[in-house]
């Protein structure tokens, strides 16, 4: 049996086709693979960048909050300091006006009242006022008025120490 003139041609052809179209599919598959290939490396390089930048800042970012914690921790031992000096000093002060080992005294304004108005001043060669009216203040009044003034003081370094915290957050 004898092939037809024409089978052989056409099957060269499609034999032909079908090398070309696995040819192309392969050169075009190499030729995308390295595209694909080179855009993921410059992916990876760009979040490698991105991801270093990031680690750096959050370094600077905890760096600086370590500088503030401790800025903070000194500024509050500080100022505790300052209050348990005050405190102290409150105490001593209030253990002698219970001694009678000092005593408060206030001017008298003779001026105004053209008198003493029977109030028995004091004057002393050691007194603040050199020579002028005074009175003696009573023990409990004289330690009334030191607790006032101690809270006073308690404020102050309490206002003073939330002052420096809220210029060291500010700041930073």
């Amino acid at each position: 049996m004898k092939a037809p003139g024409w089978l052989l041609p056409a099957l060269a052809l499609v034999l032909g086709f079908a090398l070309g179209g696995w040819l192309a599919w392969s050169w075009q598959a190499n030729a995308y693979g390295k595209a694909l290939a080179e855009q993921a490396e410059v992916y990876s390089t760009d979040r490698e960048q991105a991801a270093t930048v990031v680690i750096n800042w959050q370094g600077e970012q905890q760096d600086a909050r370590r500088a503030l914690e401790d800025h903070l921790q000194a500024s509050d031992e500080t100022h505790y300091k300052e209050l348990r000096d005050v405190q102290s000093n409150q105490v001593r002060l209030r253990d002698k006006l219970a001694t009678t080992e000092l005593r408060l005294s206030v001017l008298l304004n003779t001026t105004a009242s053209g008198g003493s108005c029977g109030v028995s001043t004091t004057a002393g060669a050691g007194g603040m006022g050199h020579g002028a009216a005074r009175a003696e203040l009573d023990a409990s009044a004289a330690q009334r008025i030191v607790a006032i003034t101690g809270d006073g003081d308690q404020g102050l370094i309490a206002l003073a120490a939330c002052q420096d915290y809220v210029k060291g957050v500010v700041s930073e």
